[in-house]
């Protein structure tokens, strides 16, 4: 890490607000989050290129049943597991693999998408979703409200979002599943803002440190999964149906 001179400068990317007003300008910080967003950017469009190749080549088919299936969906999950929980066995390379075949492992995954909604429909919900998350992540950088108390409430949010999907598999109700749907969007979309704010306030603990380059990839994982399930329950309103 490069020794950090911070200098006060007009609010921008990598500004960090200080007591009194002032403002000053942390170039570690600006390379720290860019460095998580160009990962999370690459690890998306590694997801939809394998994604849009998959279902191309008629192989989506065999992802939609069977024991496929499960592999494709239950594989991206042990991935995810496994970086959250051992990330301090593993190094920055192994982390960095892990997080690549993650991506191309959901691109097998999504790539039954194609199977139910149409190309159009899913491209302008991609691109909707891109803004929103462009716009929420803005917000969690720069407001100065305390997010942190929002964390607790999110997960909780999630575990219900998990029971209620399971749920659905057996009752079958549409109008259930378009209300799961609806919270969902309103969840991952929070979890956007609040994610964005810890990311960059936990540089301040990482800079200099071997963690750092961990961080960067653990945090592009997060913004990632909150951009796919905020693209998938959008999908549910936007998508229209083969």
């Amino acid at each position: 890490m490069a020794d950090f001179e911070p200098r006060t400068t007009t609010t921008s990317f990598g500004s960090v607000p200080r007591a009194g007003g002032a403002v000053v300008y942390d170039e570690g910080l600006r390379q720290h989050m860019l460095s998580i967003y160009n990962y999370m950017t690459s690890g998306v469009l590694l997801t939809g290129i394998v994604a849009l190749l998959t279902a191309n080549s008629g192989l989506a088919y065999s992802f939609a049943s069977g024991p496929l299936m499960w592999l494709v969906a239950l594989s991206p999950l042990a991935i995810v597991f496994a970086m959250s929980f051992g990330a301090a066995k593993f190094s920055q390379g192994t982390l960095q693999v892990m997080y690549w075949a993650f991506a191309v492992l959901m691109g097998l995954s999504l790539s039954t998408i194609f199977l139910v909604y149409t190309g159009g429909s899913i491209a302008v919900t991609f691109f909707a979703t891109a803004a929103a998350f462009a716009g929420l992540s803005l917000y969690g950088y720069t407001t100065k409200r305390d997010l942190s108390g929002m964390g607790k409430f999110l997960l909780m949010g999630v575990i219900g979002l998990i029971v209620a999907s399971i749920a659905n598999m057996f009752i079958g109700s549409a109008p259930f599943m378009y209300a799961i749907s609806f919270i969902g969007v309103l969840i991952f979309a929070g979890l956007t803002v609040y994610d964005t704010q810890k990311l960059k306030e936990q540089y301040a603990h990482l800079r200099g440190t071997e963690w750092a380059g961990k961080a960067v990839i653990l945090g592009a994982l997060n913004l990632y999964l909150d951009f796919i399930n905020m693209f998938l329950f959008l999908l549910r309103f936007m998508g229209s149906r083969d």
